[in-house]
């Protein structure tokens, strides 16, 4: 695949023309994610309904990403591969997918590539934990570990965060 300096030239078409960027009016699940490192902020948000066959799939998902030209096209493929599948398909979800479509990301990059992961993870444990639903294991163990993270983005960044959420509720309306 052709490079344009350490990006692809794919990772650059969702760059520029991302798929699927927005919100959803009022969403079944919303996920949201931050690095502590470089910055990055990830909400995504689903739609769920069932199939013909009376599987629950995500109808439509959706996101907004506050970060670099790789977390936003990483957030744009995630949408595509994700939009249609089961819950249980997009619990399976694999982040070397994502960096795979888009032909690589440089090294230091692929931490978008587990945010949009992360993302998607927490949209379906908030869906569940609405519908007051069993959650899966690995989903439960997952979600303490973002929450830890999130705890310490917010102690350390406390007033970074709480900038980023008024900017965040104020852009919702």
């Amino acid at each position: 695949m052709k490079k344009i300096g350490p990006y692809t030239k794919k990772v650059f078409e969702h760059f520029q023309n991302p798929h699927n960027m927005g919100k959803i009016k009022n969403p079944d699940g919303v996920g949201k994610v931050g690095n502590i490192v470089c910055g990055d902020v990830m909400w995504l948000y689903i739609k769920i309904s069932k199939d013909k066959k009376g599987k629950e799939i995500i109808k439509d998902i959706k996101f907004e990403t506050y970060g670099c030209l790789a977390a936003i096209a990483t957030s744009s493929v995630i949408t595509d591969l994700i939009k249609g599948k089961t819950i249980e398909e997009a619990l399976e979800f694999n982040r070397q997918e994502v960096v795979d479509i888009l032909g690589g990301l440089p090294p230091i990059k692929l931490h978008c590539s587990v945010l949009a992961v992360d993302a998607l993870l927490e949209a379906i444990h908030d869906y569940l934990k609405k519908q007051k639903r069993p959650i899966p294991k690995k989903l439960r163990e997952r979600h303490k570990i973002l929450e830890k993270e999130k705890k310490e983005i917010e102690k350390k960044y406390k007033e970074w965060t709480k900038t980023e959420e008024t900017l965040h509720e104020k852009r919702k309306k």
